[in-house]
């Protein structure tokens, strides 16, 4: 996502530097021409929008508030713009610290692909004013920059949708594995009912069951494990409103099986082998 964000504002014309801990990111980003810092402090003294890309909230509370974060170098009025699925409490908590030092954050979680940057929807979270500061950049990333809220918002909308997410991988998953087992060959299944324009048919459907037939897994899209966590969020969201929910459980007892069998590196499609190693033996 961080890269398809660089790449896309570079050829907006915009100047983007970044850091990143791996270095693999590193090597990928200059080569598309984007300036590395050398620390998130020197970073952090030269730019006034930050753009944040990160796994998780642990990672986002380390980046933003730990020492040397973005908070101890940033220029007051300066705008942290979290693009990352991440906890809404978490989220509300890193508002509460910038806004302490004088400095701006919002949350703007992507809905979409990396592949379709510029057609993106963003549910954002925070000070409506703040949007309209850095709207025209985010116009650049997302053809629906939507006003959801106060701080965490963005973020509710955003472990929502994963949870439908999810639910359509473990699925697809689940089915594609029954099929083979009762002797369809998956891919006749999958050509027969995207062919269809059921009711059924969904984007997400079409790319993870196309990995299934073509066994591509290992240059994933979003992998087991971020998907993993993401669901977990959504419920531990759900439970703290007093909402437990019954899908989203069964989804995250898979996730977890599938990372406990080593998939959480690859692609979300790979789920269907988790459902096949169970019936083993």
């Amino acid at each position: 996502m961080g890269r398809a964000v660089a790449g896309r504002l570079l050829e907006s014309g915009v100047r983007v530097k970044g850091v990143d801990p791996a270095a693999s990111c590193v090597e990928q980003a200059k080569a598309i021409g984007v300036t590395i810092g050398a620390s998130l402090a020197e970073l952090a003294a030269t730019v006034d929008w930050i753009i944040l890309f990160l796994p998780g909230p642990g990672e986002i509370a380390a980046c933003v508030a730990g020492p040397d974060g973005l908070l101890s170098a940033l220029g007051k009025g300066s705008v942290i713009i979290d693009m990352a699925t991440s906890s809404p409490a978490n989220t509300v908590a890193m508002e509460a610290s910038a806004r302490a030092a004088g400095i701006q954050y919002i949350d703007a979680p992507v809905l979409g692909r990396p592949a379709s940057v510029g057609k993106w929807s963003l549910p954002i979270g925070g000070d409506p004013g703040v949007l309209e500061e850095v709207r025209p950049l985010l116009e650049l990333l997302a053809a629906n920059v939507a006003y959801i809220g106060p701080s965490g918002s963005g973020h509710k909308v955003k472990l929502l949708n994963n949870l439908m997410f999810g639910a359509i991988n473990a699925m697809t998953a689940e089915m594609m594995a029954v099929a083979e087992r009762v002797g369809i060959e998956p891919a006749k299944l999958y050509d027969v009912i995207t062919a269809s324009g059921a009711a059924t048919v969904s984007n997400l459907f079409k790319e993870a069951g196309r990995r299934v037939c073509e066994k591509r897994y290992d240059d994933p899209t979003f992998t087991v494990a971020l998907l993993g966590k993401d669901v977990r969020l959504g419920l531990e969201m759900a439970e703290a409103a007093g909402a437990p929910i019954v899908v989203g459980r069964s989804i995250d007892y898979l996730n977890k099986l599938a990372c406990a069998q080593g998939l959480g590196a690859e692609d979300t499609s790979a789920m269907w082998k988790c459902v096949k190693n169970l019936w083993k033996g």
